[in-house]
């Protein structure tokens, strides 16, 4: 019987989660009202007051959804251990495109960061804790490069903070591009190629090299 109800309420909140990205994508985040959230998911805004606080707090646990794996991939690059730093890069980064592609909630979570969220106040929680993951991914990426850096993959003059900025632009970039215009080009054989080219530009180009104090 315990095991039904945990199961029952594992499912209440994922269908809550599943409407929230509904909502979410329809009316935008500033838009939605939990009452909007529990009619689409056919519960009680009781039901999702004991799943989450608030609002921001149902937002972050749609966002965890996909950027727990996310997260998983950034760390495994970050870390020290990786004996191929610049190739596991290359090989997470195809992983998490082909997800964007392939899975209809990453795709739809991620429009609903990059198009679906105005942030009206500079307290909102829900935009810090979109400051929160930049920042996470800015500095693995960072150490990630430093890695590689340490591993001889990329000259012992690279500067890596211009180098990890660089790199999360662009591939913000490329998706925030993507998903408004898929049609445009291709996120695996045209992404891949674009993201080769910025570790070769890591390599060359004197801009991204570090000055004199």
């Amino acid at each position: 019987m315990a095991r039904n109800t945990k199961e029952k309420a594992q499912e209440t909140r994922e269908r809550i989660l599943d409407a929230a990205e509904d909502v979410f994508f329809n009316k935008g985040v500033s838009n939605t009202s939990l009452n909007d959230v529990a009619q689409a998911a056919g519960v009680t805004r009781g039901a999702i007051y004991w799943h989450f606080k608030n609002k921001a707090d149902l937002f972050n646990a749609m966002c965890e959804r996909v950027r727990m794996p996310i997260r998983e991939k950034i760390d495994a690059v970050a870390d020290e251990q990786t004996t191929d730093p610049l190739g596991l890069m290359r090989t997470s980064s195809l992983g998490i495109r082909q997800q964007i592609i392939q899975n209809h909630h990453f795709r739809k979570v991620l429009t609903i960061l990059f198009h679906r969220c105005e942030y009206l106040d500079v307290n909102d929680p829900i935009l810090q804790y979109q400051r929160d993951w930049l920042l996470h991914g800015r500095e693995a990426t960072q150490r990630a490069l430093a890695h590689a850096q340490a591993k001889g993959q990329l000259p012992a003059e690279l500067d890596i903070r211009l180098a990890s900025i660089t790199m999360h632009v662009a591939y913000d970039g490329m998706i925030n591009s993507w998903l408004l215009t898929p049609e445009h080009f291709d996120l695996i054989e045209d992404g891949t190629r674009l993201l080769d080219a910025l570790v070769d530009s890591m390599r060359t180009s004197p801009a991204l090299r570090k000055t004199a104090d």
